[in-house]
């Protein structure tokens, strides 16, 4: 099944997350929050910016999630997050805790496949109901291939700058996409950055079935319009 996913990318603060939350619950089943460090790409995002004067910081707004607040238009949208930090295990952990159903870390993030598999059992413990891993466009598949099969989702980056939105679009992730559907034909691939209505049938008919779309959406004259176009023509494509 075609999943297009609009991507929540980089969020400064909760009010902006929740702000983009809401703009995409107009017309999307899911969301995918992207979280970054400020270590693992150059940018830096909520809950990892610097707590606002009388606040108690960003970072205890996550873990309020998972008690009295709740995730922004949660009635209406499911939550996929793609982490973008250099320790993701304990951050995947409050996330899932938060009610967020995706959890994703970068295979690169880790010291070695015992750490991973810690994480991806933790973030399933913690309930949530899908775990896997991203991998950068230049990091070889073969490091993420034994991997695989305790995943639920493997997610490859089409971009070589990650942590913004409009990095420009590199075709070779489709002959990725390619073997690595050759080689798991039953795995849900995901693929994220400067999908558009001009790949993005390439990249479905590789194998990709989920699309993390940001400017496509975000910057188009009509949002809702152009979220069914890009599945309209993934589903054309298979």
């Amino acid at each position: 099944m075609i999943e297009i996913i609009p991507t929540n990318t980089c969020p400064p603060d909760f009010a902006e997350l929740s702000a983009r939350s809401a703009f995409f619950a107009g017309f999307a089943e899911w969301v995918q929050l992207d979280i970054s460090d400020g270590v693992f790409t150059a940018e830096r995002s909520w809950p990892y910016l610097p707590a606002q004067a009388g606040g108690d910081g960003q970072w205890a707004e996550l873990e309020s999630l998972s008690g009295t607040r709740k995730l922004p238009s949660g009635e209406q949208l499911k939550y996929e997050t793609h982490m973008m930090v250099e320790e993701p295990q304990e951050l995947g952990l409050r996330l899932a805790q938060a009610g967020i159903r995706r959890i994703i870390g970068h295979v690169e993030a880790f010291a070695d496949e015992k750490e991973i598999h810690a994480a991806l059992d933790a973030w399933r413990g913690a309930g949530a109901s899908e775990v896997g891993l991203a991998i950068l466009l230049d990091t070889p598949l073969p490091v993420l291939l034994p991997l695989v099969p305790s995943c639920n989702v493997v997610q490859l980056m089409s971009i070589a700058t990650l942590g913004k939105q409009g990095a420009p679009f590199e075709p070779r992730v489709i002959e990725r996409i390619a073997e690595l559907h050759n080689e798991y034909p039953d795995l849900v691939i995901s693929v994220d950055g400067g999908v558009s209505e001009k790949n993005i049938a390439d990249l479905a008919r590789a194998g990709a079935t989920r699309f993390g779309v940001g400017s496509a959406i975000t910057k188009a004259a009509d949002p809702k319009a152009a979220y069914a176009r890009l599945k309209t023509i993934a589903e054309s494509a298979l």
